[in-house]
């Protein structure tokens, strides 16, 4: 009995991994419920307009063991951006803007995810608006992964920020009245897939 006993427990040794567990990539869908883009944008020197986008998906792979591996694809429908005002709104769809006839969305995917500490760290990706695509690199912070204490899903947030150039996107309409600098604003919950 204790010569068995013995065995098992050797054989248990051997197939047992060397070292600790290290966490497996997970892909989360963005929640738009609990997620939001907004963006800024200076109009006569006096205010920031303030613009949300309403419609939007993508998802994200994460490891918070290894960021440096995460995959990132989002999009945007162009029709949803509002200013809070229906003849801005109108013209910012139209061709000098968004031109959301041509181009009804707006996409991202991120090429390089760098960290610089264990809450911080950027996301290098292309941008593509109005069919045309730029690098832009979001500041982002980690807010955190756990369970969500209602249904038990795996959560995973975090808040992302950056500043661009809408004239890179060929977007110049009445500079300089209104800014050429668009500041972002991020706010991403992504539920993980079971």
């Amino acid at each position: 009995m204790k010569y068995r006993l013995k065995l098992a427990l050797l054989a248990a040794l051997a197939t047992a991994p060397i070292g600790p567990a290290t966490a497996q990539p997970i892909t989360f869908d963005i929640d738009p419920v609990h997620s939001g883009i907004v963006f800024f944008i200076n109009h006569l020197g006096f205010s920031n307009v303030i613009g949300v986008a309403k419609e939007f998906s993508g998802e994200f792979t994460f490891d918070k063991d290894a960021p440096e591996a995460s995959k990132l694809q989002a999009k945007v429908k162009v029709s949803s951006i509002s200013t809070n005002n229906a003849q801005r709104d109108s013209d910012i769809q139209g061709a000098d803007w968004f031109n959301a006839t041509e181009f009804p969305e707006i996409t991202f995917v991120g090429t390089k995810f760098t960290k610089s500490s264990d809450k911080q760290g950027t996301i290098t990706g292309d941008l593509t608006i109005a069919g045309v695509t730029k690098p832009v690199t979001l500041d982002v912070t980690f807010n955190g992964q756990g369970k969500n204490p209602w249904d038990g899903s795996l959560e995973a947030g975090f808040s992302a920020t950056a500043k661009l150039k809408r004239s890179d996107f060929g977007m110049t309409a009445n500079l300089p009245l209104i800014g050429d600098e668009v500041t972002l604003r991020i706010e991403t919950e992504g539920r993980g897939r079971s």
